[in-house]
């Protein structure tokens, strides 16, 4: 073994001496081998970048390193999360950035005193162009995610089918209120009011038009109540005949009448118990009905048809209705004393068309539900597509809304979709479309008002700038929730909590 000559440099035997060589040799490296390096001062303002980051100025839109040195990161690098390692302290190792200097494989690094308090951070530009620097871990990447969307496709399918019926043959409720996509004010505010109904054991009235998710809410109140282990049990009264709907909420006594079950018959009330009846366009129900159901729910007793025997049930109804059913009172269509009984917690189900804000989210949800039905990559719509569904009335609400976009999918060839394909889709079946949505910017309000908006807790006025700053973003990004994320910096994840849970 050779030994080493005399005067060849040695390595430092102490732990500091160390430490210093690794950081220099560290730091040399990775100005020679990275795309680009920068420094930032502990108040997140630039004071060095070596020549390989240069080359990004022009597209950042600098003509000389003066104007880049000395200005806060925020103000020369959109998207960069350097503020969030200088505040607390953590590195991000490895992570994608984009901007109009293009996208690229990025680290920042934070960097400490002697007190090991945080005096700034460097970021590194590892990759650019990564499509083409990184394709074979990109192509690996795109394997083990069409594995995973497989995997999901599975799992919603299976979820669906064990919502529906449980083993044991119960019914049980399909949706929770991270069912009912929205983050506007108005869908907002409706889940709050549901949440607060599921918390309660009185009944709930369900009011709005058609498609609106009446239904949807009604399994999300159950879900969310005391009574979620129990059966959901859901009648349609404008589905079923006149002459059949006593026997269906109250059923029939064995051998009743020629023809009848020599079993007998379990009604929707019997099927219920310890659960949640759902009574889906409680406004069709017919008068003579009307009074057998008030009786029912003062008396907590049903007696099933043909029979002398009153049977107890324990059930908590939910109704809802599209029609105006303090109208129906008033025209004697609807029971007065019934409509009290049921009229104990109103809740409205705005239409489509006052919460027009939350379309690309609505399309983004049954984009995707769209894909895992037929197989397919969800739907991409342009910008112009998007605006052209932001301005119409949506008379049909969020199920016309589905319908169009489903026929616009199944009819390209591409999964784009522009304003010209909705526009089709819209004059067939009969509608003449109205004009795009303009952008809105918010009015600028006077001095009163302003400091008055102010005058709140705290956590509210947080919360309700949260609730802004992610609908913003996502109208921004056209309803794209991974952009979205990115561009707030945070999770997927946390952004779907704060969508589901916006207050």
């Amino acid at each position: 073994m050779p030994l080493l000559a005399d005067d060849a440099p040695a390595l430092p035997l102490d732990a500091q001496g160390i430490l210093e060589l690794a950081a220099r040799s560290m730091f040399q490296l990775f100005s020679s081998v990275s795309q680009g390096m920068f420094l930032v001062d502990r108040s997140g303002r630039i004071v060095w970048v070596n020549e390989g980051y240069q080359r990004f100025l022009p597209d950042l839109g600098f003509s000389s390193v003066d104007q880049f040195v000395g200005r806060t990161v925020e103000e020369v690098i959109p998207n960069t999360q350097m503020r969030r390692v200088l505040e607390t302290g953590q590195p991000v190792l490895i992570d994608l950035l984009t901007n109009k200097a293009g996208t690229f494989v990025v680290s920042r690094i934070p960097l400490r005193d002697d007190a090991d308090r945080v005096i700034g951070a460097i970021g590194i530009v590892l990759f650019d162009h990564p499509e083409t620097t990184l394709q074979p871990l990109i192509s690996k990447f795109a394997l083990l995610q069409r594995d995973l969307d497989d995997a999901r496709r599975e799992l919603a399918s299976q979820r669906r089918r064990s919502l529906a019926v449980a083993g044991d043959g119960e019914r049980r409720s399909k949706y929770t209120f991270a069912s009912f996509i929205g983050s506007s004010p108005a869908a907002a505010e409706v889940k709050r009011q549901a949440r607060r109904a599921a918390q309660s054991s009185s009944p709930v009235l369900l009011l709005g038009e058609t498609g609106t998710g009446k239904e949807l809410l009604a399994h999300a109140i159950h879900a969310a109540s005391s009574r979620a282990s129990g059966p959901f049990v859901s009648v349609n009264i404008a589905a079923v005949p006149d002459t059949l709907l006593e026997s269906e909420f109250f059923g029939v006594a064995p051998g009743a009448y020629t023809g009848a079950d020599r079993k007998g018959r379990d009604g929707k009330f019997k099927l219920a118990d310890g659960g949640t009846l759902f009574l889906d366009e409680i406004g069709d129900m017919p008068q003579s009905l009307q009074a057998k159901l008030l009786r029912a729910l003062q008396e907590g007793e049903i007696e099933p048809l043909g029979s002398n025997k009153l049977v107890p049930f324990n059930v908590r109804i939910l109704a809802a209705t599209s029609r105006d059913l303090a109208t129906l009172v008033r025209e004697g269509r609807f029971r007065e004393d019934l409509f009290y009984r049921l009229h104990v917690l109103p809740v409205r189900v705005p239409p489509l068309r006052a919460r027009r804000t939350d379309i690309p989210a609505l399309v983004e949800a049954l984009g995707e539900d769209l894909a895992l039905r037929n197989g397919t990559a969800p739907p991409e719509l342009l910008p112009d597509a998007m605006a052209l569904l932001a301005g119409q009335p949506w008379r049909g609400n969020i199920r016309e809304l589905r319908n169009v976009l489903e026929q616009a999918v199944m009819r390209s060839d591409s999964p784009s979709i522009d304003a010209a394909q909705l526009e089709r889709v819209l004059r067939e079946a009969g509608v003449e479309p109205a004009a795009p949505a303009p952008v809105q910017d918010s009015a600028p309000m006077d001095d009163a008002e302003d400091e008055s908006r102010y005058l709140r807790p705290l956590s509210e006025q947080v919360a309700e700038l949260e609730r802004r700053a992610i609908a913003a973003t996502l109208k921004a990004h056209g309803g794209n929730k991974l952009a979205t994320a990115r561009q707030l910096g945070i999770s997927r994840a946390t952004l779907y909590g704060r969508l589901e849970n916006p207050e």
